[in-house]
């Protein structure tokens, strides 16, 4: 287990600089998730504490030991990858085992220590397939298994559950949150998947353009953005942003107000801070997703009840929130208030 602390970290290709300063400082045994969309720089921060990018400016120090130079066979970090990164003409016992045969590990620890691993992993009765004769749960276990055997004190894991369906997903993030707390290993967690990231971190960290949008854990980022951008990332459906002038007398040009759709109640035609006109509602059973038009022809989304009545296509309505449930961004997406 270990301490990971990025400083003002810094990637620069040529003269066009991705990640601009990123400062975070990771417990030991902490699960730390890095989210943000496609492009944003969260797998280059991540291959940047792996060893497989070079860092441009700033510091990676895991325990306290700067690692910049350090190769990454020698950080005493493992990495799980989307593609499971298999190999498929060995087994699973081969595959799970040959980091430790590279690094000349006795026969009888590798036999241990993959018997070990496979039991945590309910992959015993596998051993001696190969990954083609896998699902691909089973193949990301695998990956997972051959990560642990090392022992490392950090595990990078890089959207690791991207190529599995959606109900596979949900039960391989339990998996992994579960595997994190019993091993007490440090972890750094990419993906683009919010949902993910809410459910699997200690702490988040809001990537938009190369930069740390923000940082906390997952019910504080969602309750208190702090930029127009987490908010709208942030939750599904997305906060609802409008032009803060029309609902504030006084607001700075340029700031806007936002509200998140579970947030927002339907009240009669003419009453409320917004008028809309529905467009069509999303029934999904728990809850109706109701999207609207506003009067600038602005989209808008409410979340109800799913027992509760649907307006009409087409109908005029009035909405309202609470003014705590309102949130205020400047014209620079930095939260002002509310």
């Amino acid at each position: 287990m270990a301490t990971v602390t990025l400083e003002n970290l810094r990637k620069s290709y040529g003269p066009t600089e991705v990640i601009h300063g990123v400062d975070i400082d990771i417990a030991d045994g902490e699960f730390i998730v890095i989210v943000g969309p496609s492009g944003c720089g969260k797998s280059t921060l991540l291959r940047m504490v792996a060893g497989l990018e070079r860092v441009s400016a700033g510091e990676v120090r895991i325990d306290g030991t700067r690692v910049n130079d350090v190769e990454p066979m020698d950080r005493n970090i493992a990495m799980v990858f989307q593609n499971y990164a298999l190999y498929p003409h060995m087994s699973v016992f081969e595959n799970m085992a040959y980091g430790l045969k590279i690094a000349g590990t006795p026969k009888p620890e590798i036999a241990e220590r993959v018997s070990d691993a496979a039991r945590l992993l309910q992959l015993e009765d596998y051993l001696g397939r190969r990954p083609r004769e896998l699902s691909g749960g089973q193949r990301q276990r695998v990956a997972m298994g051959r990560a642990i055997v090392r022992k490392p004190a950090v595990f990078l894991f890089d959207e690791p559950l991207s190529n599995l369906d959606a109900k596979l997903r949900v039960q391989m993030r339990l998996e992994i949150k579960q595997l994190q707390r019993r091993l007490g290993v440090t972890a750094l967690y990419v993906t683009h998947d919010q949902v993910e990231a809410m459910t699997l971190a200690d702490r988040m960290v809001v990537m938009n353009a190369g930069v740390a949008d923000q940082i906390g854990a997952p019910l504080e980022v969602y309750a208190r953005p702090q930029t127009a951008f987490v908010a709208g990332f942030i939750g599904s459906p997305p906060t609802n942003f409008v032009a803060a002038q029309l609902l504030r007398p006084g607001a700075p040009d340029g700031a806007r107000l936002g509200v998140r759709p579970e947030h927002v109640r339907v009240v009669s035609p003419g009453e409320g801070a917004l008028q809309a006109r529905v467009m069509y509602a999303e029934p999904l059973g728990a809850e109706t997703l109701v999207h609207l038009k506003l009067a600038d022809d602005a989209l808008f989304t409410l979340r109800q009840d799913g027992t509760a009545p649907v307006p009409e296509e087409g109908a005029e309505i009035g909405l309202a929130w609470d003014d705590d449930a309102q949130m205020l961004f400047g014209p620079d997406d930095r939260r002002l208030q509310g």
